[in-house]
């Protein structure tokens, strides 16, 4: 038979570990390699990572760089060395994945004749490797665990949306699907569980939506704004959650469309950790959008009380120290006036600079409140407390680095190919094969965890980040869910999500 479905149980990596509705990896160094992009162009690296991305603190990725597990062009950057066209970043962290979801990935239907797989992906779970998330990605589990070496995404839900997925599994199908998405051509729908009482007749949306920050990946309407249009009609309504389940329709593809749609109406996703927060939004969670009147004052971060710091807790007192087994330590006042000069997230003013349009006071306010949620969460002020107390550099472990290839066959990005020893103390190491060194590091054993004694913080011993208790599985997803899709291939659809149904029992504690 041309098609064929395959069971739910499907066969983990060693690494892996499923617990109590978590499936959770060992931690392990990872290298990998990118060119330099036009908007990195003259600008120092410190900069350029503390502003594309906010997975670790400011301090954090000075420190990082200070270590020498960053290199360009095959030599050690550090926090003030510039970024030019045509260079090579390769950048080695220790990766810890958040957990995600033990439910496992479930594949509807994979047809063998015409080459394409259609999948039940479970919210938590990224389409493609980002930020701390890489085996753990769609794409990493259809490789690794079900032996897919080719995989085409045309269609991304978001990390924490689950739902269906038609992934070609050759180029030319790829791209005439692509097309299709493109166009318009196929029917999206969606199932999902709002705030309130939706209106009973069907209710169409037709608001612009603007990404306004890359970082934490924020979609707002705006008039500047790409075209949307999204249809929902009421399935139900829950007088006891204070809830309604509802058919979407997404008639265009906006990234957040069908989230940001109903917050506006008044109607946020009832477990939008984004969307449906009112320490971000405010009591009317963002109800009829933000104004967008540009303004041009930025406030740098405020810092938590009880922290040592420069009145910033992006930017704490430090300097290289002589001694190897403290790479750093607490400046004083005197030293620190004349330390380096404040950058973009120090400052505040690295708000906006991935928007396309100028910001609204209101719009810098929600981008503020939003990443200080998720610092908060994060606890970088005990990773500042543990880090200073280890006494250690970075120091990657058993991570082969590969030799700096010919300018003219460097490669875009991806996973750096290991091919020599990084630490001196291997360099009498034999030599690896690709496929060996990839193989020694998915199956590292996870480190034992160090106690700082003054806070009782668990951390890790080789990256001193701090150690957060597992996240509860319901706290993984929100309630939406890609239902069916109808395409020149067919019509797929999944199992409706339990929350959708009528009478559920939504456990709020």
């Amino acid at each position: 038979m041309a098609d064929e479905a395959v069971p739910d149980e499907q066969r983990s990596p060693p690494s892996s570990q499923k617990d109590a509705g978590l499936k959770k990896l060992a931690p392990y160094w990872y290298p990998y390699t990118t060119m330099a992009k036009e908007r990195w162009l003259g600008r120092e690296i410190l900069e350029i990572v503390s502003t594309e991305f906010r997975d670790r603190s400011m301090e954090y990725y000075r420190y990082a760089l200070e270590s020498g597990v960053t290199t360009i062009n095959g030599k050690v950057a550090k926090p003030d060395t510039v970024v030019r066209n045509g260079d090579r970043i390769e950048n080695v962290v220790h990766r810890h994945e958040p957990p995600v979801t033990s439910t496992p990935v479930k594949i509807v239907l994979h047809d063998k004749e015409r080459d394409f797989l259609v999948v039940d992906k479970p919210g938590s779970i990224p389409v493609h490797a980002s930020g701390r998330y890489y085996r753990h990605s769609l794409v990493e589990i259809l490789r690794n665990e079900f032996g897919f070496p080719k995989i085409y995404t045309i269609n991304r839900l978001d990390r924490l949306t689950s739902g269906l997925m038609i992934v070609p599994l050759n180029a030319d199908l790829a791209r005439s699907l692509s097309g299709e998405f493109v166009n318009g051509l196929i029917r999206k729908e969606y199932i999902a569980r709002c705030k309130g009482e939706f209106p009973a007749e069907e209710t169409t949306c037709e608001e612009p939506l603007l990404t306004v920050d890359r970082q934490m990946g924020l979609n707002i309407v705006h008039p500047e704004g790409k075209p949307a249009k999204t249809i929902f009609n009421r399935l139900h309504y829950d007088s006891v959650t204070n809830t309604s389940v509802l058919h979407c329709r997404p008639m265009t593809g906006r990234s957040h469309q069908i989230r940001v749609h109903l917050q506006y109406l008044g109607h946020p996703i009832a477990n939008d950790p984004v969307y449906s927060e009112e320490r971000i939004w405010g009591a009317n969670l963002g109800r009829g959008g933000v104004d967008v009147i540009p303004c041009e004052h930025r406030a740098a971060p405020a810092p938590p009380a009880h922290l040592l710091s420069d009145n910033s807790p992006e930017a704490l007192n430090l300097k290289p120290s002589d001694n190897t087994n403290t790479p750093f330590f607490l400046a004083s006042e005197e030293e620190s006036d004349a330390r380096v000069k404040l950058l973009p997230r120090e400052t505040g003013h690295d708000i906006g600079m991935g928007s396309p349009v100028p910001l609204s006071s209101e719009a810098v306010e929600i981008i503020t409140k939003l990443r200080n949620m998720k610092d908060e969460d994060e606890d970088w002020s005990r990773w500042r407390d543990v880090v200073f107390r280890a006494k250690g550099s970075l120091a990657p472990k058993d991570i082969p680095r590969a030799p700096l290839p010919p300018q003219n066959r460097r490669k875009k990005g991806g996973p750096s190919v290991p091919q020599t020893p990084l630490p001196e103390d291997t360099s009498s190491a034999p030599q690896l094969t690709q496929g060996e060194a990839l193989a020694r590091l998915s199956q590292m054993e996870a480190p034992s965890p160090a106690v700082d004694t003054v806070t009782g913080t668990l951390y890790c011993t080789e990256c001193y980040l701090p150690l957060h208790p597992d996240p509860k599985p319901e706290k993984l997803y929100i309630f939406l869910h890609a239902l069916r899709y109808t395409t020149s291939l067919g019509c797929f659809e999944t199992d409706i999500p339990e929350w959708a149904a009528e009478g559920w029992k939504w456990d709020l504690a």
